[in-house]
């Protein structure tokens, strides 16, 4: 059985791992270019498994799960290298869209 991690887990534990190599954190745009690596890559995935475009036999098959765990790694690097915390960014965006969104989509109906 597996415990369920904190975003600030997710964080501490990224940063521990590239806390050991002397090169560290990637420089901003190097790290910009990867997560658009690993964006790609996703997508590719996505299409796959939900649109028309297949992937050939001679391709690697990936799962959507791998490929958006690779996303969110180098998104917690990107985040940690700019000392940023994660859940206040995720805070601050809710609560814009709880705010400055909240008529903008068609609730749904209470069911009895």
């Amino acid at each position: 059985m597996t415990t369920e991690k904190t975003i600030q887990t997710l964080q501490k534990e990224v940063d521990d791992y590239i806390g050991q190599f002397k090169e560290g954190y990637f420089p901003p745009f190097e790290m910009l270019a990867r997560m658009t690596e690993e964006l790609g890559e996703l997508s590719r995935e996505v299409q796959h498994v939900h649109g028309i475009k297949k992937k050939k036999s001679s391709e690697a098959q990936k799962s959507l799960e791998e490929e958006l765990g690779d996303l969110l790694f180098v998104l917690i690097c990107f985040a940690n290298a700019e000392k940023i915390d994660i859940q206040r960014a995720h805070d601050r965006v809710m609560d814009k869209f709880n705010s400055r969104d909240k008529n903008r989509w068609t609730l749904k109906e209470e069911q009895s």
